[in-house]
């Protein structure tokens, strides 16, 4: 399935609800997102609220891949970095694909629309992410040409018992 993408696009309602019911079915088939399962769309919400926040201030911009019919498949939050001696480099945080297109090369794609949303910023030159160990995901971002560059073991607890190393990686964008 292709999906169309779009960077900064208008937050209507529409836009907002389908981001959560996206985290919604991501977190509840235990993507790495922020939550753990079981979540309901209520529990996503004020999280939503605080990305939507940051993005009417400018710190935060969103990639947003939408199927042919115009439901939310994908999405992505790219954090400007506000420290003025890093302003070269920007986090992605919240990447998200619906778990009926993984595997298929969705993912993939928003990672290089994301790459290119990076690209279009004045001064950066990298983007940094990072990721829940335990589920491979630094796999996934390796294939697209990101670096680990750091490891927190332990740094993210799941569940009580259940603690993961936190997984930082870069992706150079020159």
């Amino acid at each position: 399935m292709s999906l169309t993408f779009t960077v900064d696009p208008v937050v209507d309602p529409a836009l907002r609800e389908g981001i959560v019911e996206l985290w919604t079915d991501v977190s509840n088939a235990g993507g790495a997102v922020g939550f753990v399962a079981p979540v309901t769309q209520d529990d996503i919400r004020p999280e939503m609220v605080k990305h939507l926040v940051a993005m009417a201030e400018g710190r935060h911009r969103l990639v947003v891949g939408r199927d042919a019919d115009g439901r939310v498949r994908a999405c992505a939050f790219l954090a400007l970095n506000a420290h003025r001696l890093m302003t070269h480099w920007v986090w992605a945080y919240t990447v998200m694909v619906d778990p009926a297109l993984q595997g298929r090369g969705a993912g993939r794609a928003l990672m290089e629309a994301a790459a290119d949303a990076a690209r279009s910023l004045d001064g950066v030159e990298a983007i940094r992410l990072s990721c829940r160990g335990g589920l491979g995901l630094e796999h996934f971002y390796a294939a697209c040409g990101y670096k680990e560059v750091g490891r927190i073991p332990d740094a993210i607890r799941a569940a009580p018992g259940d603690d993961r190393d936190e997984i930082i990686m870069l992706l150079p964008l020159h």
